[in-house]
């Protein structure tokens, strides 16, 4: 086993933009809002780009090697999470998505859950996440009256900040970001208030699984240092935890016997080194690390994100 890249899937979006270009030589043309970097949904299905496996889809790999790959992490035989980069050239909508109970019985889907982290940010770059205290009556008032915009928290935020946005949780990404997220494998949106765009908008399903007491998450970064890293617990939640390594030289370490994990290089360049051989990593890069692969070394300067399964 090795360390597993994948195709990048890129989506054209009327918020996207060009930010991708500062670490990735592949875009194609157009305003980039998304790259789906791991991914195994109707929606993107990845395509392996590196290796013995090299142009088999996401769906053959478990087909052909759940075992050796997936070990026990497969959800009914299906992959669960989702890992991609956002460019906010514009305001995303502001949006909310339900948890598996709603999403099950009304969209035969996952619900969402999902953790944001800045790769960059322009100068007074701004989050929304939550409101701000106002309940469901008020919400549905501004709505109606068109004045939204009032019952929103925004947050500035700047290179390295990271929030849990459990479903039910109103938020937005607004313009002038590179995000990574990583998410339940679900593409379930329901808009609130989208700025005027021509776009359908879901007040009513918004308002049936909005959370009006439930409140922005900040991670925080709590440093334990060792010698060439510091390492950090960053994020837990239901259904995933992340944990954030800065390597000024190396860190040592072994793949888990029965869960993938799934690195995410938010800075940087460096190399995984592993049973003799070597694999780039370097600033927007996703991997999958297979049950599997056994004991690896990354290797160089690097910030990465160390995302996995909960069960």
């Amino acid at each position: 086993m090795y360390p597993i890249k994948f195709e990048n899937l890129y989506y054209e979006k009327v918020w996207g933009g060009r930010e991708f270009e500062k670490f990735r030589t592949n875009l194609p043309e157009g305003n980039i809002g998304e790259s789906w970097d791991i991914a195994c949904h109707p929606n993107g299905i990845g395509v392996v780009a590196n290796g013995e496996f090299k142009g088999m889809t996401f769906n053959e790999l478990i087909e052909k090697h759940k075992d050796e790959i997936f070990g026990k992490s497969l959800i009914n035989e299906e992959f669960p999470l989702l890992v991609k980069l956002i460019n906010s050239n514009d305001n995303l909508s502001v949006q909310v998505h339900p948890n598996d109970e709603y999403a099950k019985r009304v969209e035969n889907s996952y619900g969402k859950t999902e953790a944001w982290y800045v790769v960059d940010a322009k100068d007074d770059a701004e989050l929304i996440v939550g409101t701000n205290g106002c309940t469901k009556e008020e919400f549905e008032a501004a709505i109606n009256g068109g004045n939204v915009e009032e019952c929103l928290n925004r947050i500035k935020v700047k290179k390295g900040d990271a929030f849990l946005i459990n479903s039910g949780l109103v938020h937005a990404i607004c313009s002038g970001l590179v995000i990574a997220e990583i998410q339940q494998n679900s593409d379930i949106t329901y808009r609130v208030y989208d700025y005027g765009r021509p776009r359908e908008i879901h007040v009513e399903k918004s308002l049936e699984v909005i959370d009006f007491n439930s409140k922005p998450k900040k991670l925080v970064e709590d440093y334990k240092n060792f010698d060439g890293y510091k390492y950090t617990k960053l994020c837990e939640s239901k259904y995933f935890t992340i944990d954030k390594c800065v390597v000024n030289s190396k860190y040592k370490t072994n793949s888990d016997a029965e869960f993938f994990s799934i690195i995410t290089c938010v800075e940087g360049k460096g190399t995984i080194n592993y049973k003799n051989k070597t694999e780039i990593i370097a600033k927007g890069d996703s991997i999958l690390i297979p049950v599997q692969l056994g004991e690896y070394e990354i290797k160089g300067e690097v910030e990465i994100l160390i995302s996995k399964l909960v069960i």
